[in-house]
This record gives C-alpha cells, structure tokens and sequence, in this order.
C-alpha cells in the first residue's frame, strides 16, 4: 500500500467514526476564531471557549481589540496561560488589521502569517474554516500521528504540512485535520494509546506488535 493509499484508506475510516469534522474552538467571526487559536497555545481548547464569552463580550469587533489596554486584555485571558504575550499579540494583530486590512481578515496563509504571533498552524485553521479553501493544520495530534501511521517522518510541522499535501485530497485535508484531533483525544491518546481498539490498527507503523524485536544473541560455542 502506497502512502497515498493509506492516506484515503484513514480518511475514510475517520469519516465513519467521527461523521462530523469541526473545530473545537468556539468562534462567531474570523476574527474570533484567528485570537481564540492564539490563546490555544500550550492551552486546553475548553480553557478557551471558557474565557472567549467574557472577552468577546468586552471587545466586540477588531477595532475595539485595537485600540484595548494590555493590562484590561491580560486580565481577562489569565487563566489561559502566557497571557501576557498572548494579550500583546492580540493586540498588534488586530491594530495590524485595521491598519493594513481594514479590519478584515486575511484569507491566505501568506498575508495572515505576516500578523503578530500568527503561525502557519493558525493560518491554515483560518483559511480552512472560515474561508473553505484547502488547508493542513498540522497541530501536534496532526504530526504525532501521521508520523505513527507512516505517513510523515518529521517533528516540524512546516515539514508536516508538505509531506501530506500530496497524499490529502484539498476538499478533504481540512477535515482530516480535524477528525485527527477528536481521534488523538479518544483513541491514540499520547501517553495511554488505545492500540487494542484502534481502527487505524491495521494501518500503524508503529503498532507495538509490528516493532522490531532485537535479535537473539547467539550463543557462544
């Protein structure tokens, strides 16, 4: 089985198990979407969703966001984790908007990866979710298991992403991401791996009964 074929093969499993591909992440406007992804960082997405109500409520629209003070923003996202760099970016991000965009948000990776503290990772969330155009958000469910399956040999997500590109089809790469976060959550848990019920099983490079035993050392005559 070619990677590709292996690819499809887990695509469609996945649509089977989980019929309904979303992000995690609660969110109105494009803008909501592109700051609650910054606050995600080294941060549970229910965290989020549990702090965006209050801070959306404050700041209404990206121009209320522009022209917010640090110390009210930090306030709010504290329990997030780095909130004050995460209150700063989200700051000159959205001063970058009104001033460079008017206020509207990019919809190629190229332009929104140019705001502060947006990564390819939340640009391609972006450009998928909100604007429906093919994307590979390579978060770190995304690239561990891809590289368990086979299908991609690297840490680095930039390295990720283009080694999928050719093995998804675009109207499917976007969802694929997603249902590999709903799969890493129940199933190929990092540090517990439901590798009995896994129905990827038969598809794992690195199923633990497929790894290679050391050889027997031979005795000597």
């Amino acid at each position: 089985m070619t990677k590709k074929q292996k690819a499809l093969e887990c695509i469609r499993i996945l649509e089977e198990r989980y019929p309904e591909a979303m992000c995690s992440l609660d969110y109105g406007a494009p803008y909501e979407l592109l700051i609650s992804t910054r606050l995600a960082a080294q941060c549970t997405d229910e965290r989020v969703n549990l702090v965006t109500p209050a801070l959306f409520a404050r700041y209404p629209a990206v121009a209320d966001f522009a022209v917010a003070k640090l110390p009210d923003v930090e306030a709010l996202i504290r329990s997030c984790g780095l909130y004050k760099t995460k209150a700063r970016d989200i700051i000159a991000m959205c001063r970058m908007l009104m001033e460079n965009y008017g206020g509207v948000v990019p919809d190629t990776v190229e332009e929104l990866t140019k705001l502060p503290g947006v990564g390819r990772k939340t640009a391609n969330l972006v450009v998928g979710d909100v604007y429906g155009k093919p994307a590979i958000v390579c978060d770190t469910h995304c690239i561990r298991i891809t590289n368990l399956l086979g299908l991609t040999d690297s840490k680095d997500a930039f390295k990720v992403e283009n080694q999928l590109r050719p093995l998804l089809p675009p109207g499917k790469s976007n969802n694929f991401c997603h249902r590999l976060v709903f799969f890493g959550r129940e199933v190929c848990i990092a540090r517990r791996p439901q590798c009995a019920v896994c129905p990827l099983g038969h598809l794992c490079a690195n199923r633990p009964d497929r790894q290679k035993k050391p050889a027997a050392k031979k005795r000597a005559s």
